[in-house]
């Protein structure tokens, strides 16, 4: 018992201070890994890789402490003694499984931590980016309503010079009418022949229809010029 105790059979050292090495080490991990948990909880939370990597490499010394004890306690001839080795050895590797775990846990919260960041940033970038496009749809709406508006003038003006005109052709045939009556008058009172009477007619005619498609022209033109702006 007394050999396996002192002696590591080549190893780094006895049972006794690889185990008292193995307890200092726990000791130390344990308060780095509160310094760090203090650390992300902090106002502002923060982050030290250093620390995290030196908690990492003390809990792999811890394993392999573990791991020679776990071959030297099995030489021990008593079996009380060998039993409590054993016992101190599990306690010890629980122990620096726990905080493996605790330093695992904080290294996924960090991560997580830093993905929701990388998240926030993305979506504020996008933000930034849909609200110029709906600026810009914005203006291409304001811009096009300006447009309808202006079309709408011009065709307000194209119909008001076309009602005007129609009303100046209204006139002129009844002036036509009337100068036809007067001539008609006259040309009875003085007995002219009927052939005159029918050339006036006729012209009457030519003048009409020549209204008439003064008109029909103007009503297209202002309705292509109204297809056109819409």
């Amino acid at each position: 018992m007394a050999a396996a105790m002192e002696g590591g059979g080549g190893g780094g050292g006895t049972l006794s201070e690889i185990y008292q090495s193995a307890r200092r080490v726990l000791i130390r991990t344990r308060e780095a890994l509160e310094r760090l948990e203090r650390l992300e909880f902090a106002s502002p939370a923060m982050d030290s890789p250093e620390l995290s990597l030196s908690i990492k490499r003390d809990i792999a010394q811890i394993q392999a402490h573990c791991v020679e004890m776990d071959r030297l306690w099995r030489s021990i001839a008593s079996k009380p003694q060998r039993d409590l080795w054993k016992r101190k050895v599990e306690l010890v590797a629980e122990e620096g499984d726990s905080l493996k775990e605790s330093l695992d846990k904080y290294v996924q919260r960090n991560q997580k931590k830093m993905t929701e960041a990388k998240e926030r940033a993305e979506l504020f970038g996008r933000a930034k980016g849909d609200s110029a496009l709906v600026l810009r749809i914005f203006d291409d709406e304001a811009q096009a309503l300006q447009s309808a508006r202006n079309s709408s003038m011009m065709l307000d003006e194209a119909y008001s010079t076309g009602v005007a005109i129609l009303s100046k052709y209204a006139d002129q045939r009844d002036r036509l009418k009337r100068a036809q009556r007067k001539a008609l008058d006259v040309l009875n009172t003085v007995g002219l022949s009927n052939s005159v009477l029918k050339l006036i007619e006729r012209r009457h005619r030519v003048d009409k229809w020549v209204a008439y498609t003064g008109m029909a022209v103007t009503l297209i033109v202002v309705y292509a010029f109204w297809r056109w702006t819409h």
